[in-house]
């Protein structure tokens, strides 16, 4: 079993910056790609960014500009610098791990899933 724990969250102003770190323990397994999801209340579950074992990311259109994705193997994390913030990123953030070579966008391509933390960006 793999366990993924979320960290950074919390209340900002818009144009703030965070940094979303999540840490996996357990039986991990190689290769993996790590995403990021989030969750606004009362909306479904969206793909925010991604990134393969090797490093190749993918962001989505809502957040590419002003948001990175980056991994460090040797410490079972990925991060999420997101920059810029606008209260239409107040969301759940959850991060996600997934067997395979590849980077993946859709939900239920992962294979694990963390608890999630709340973000809130004030106007």
């Amino acid at each position: 079993q793999v366990q993924l724990v979320e960290s950074g969250g919390g209340l900002v102003q818009a144009g703030d910056s965070l940094r979303l770190s999540c840490a996996a323990s357990g039986r991990t397994f190689v290769p993996y790609a790590m995403g990021w999801f989030r969750q606004a209340p009362g909306k479904e579950r969206e793909f925010v960014a991604t990134i393969s074992w090797s490093g190749n990311t993918f962001h989505s259109d809502s957040v590419k500009d002003r948001s990175t994705i980056s991994r460090d193997n040797a410490k079972n994390t990925v991060y999420l610098q997101m920059n810029s913030l606008k209260p239409e990123d107040t969301a759940v953030y959850y991060c996600a791990a997934a067997r395979g070579n590849n980077y993946y966008t859709r939900a239920p391509l992962y294979n694990y899933w963390g608890q999630g933390t709340q973000v809130t960006v004030s106007s």
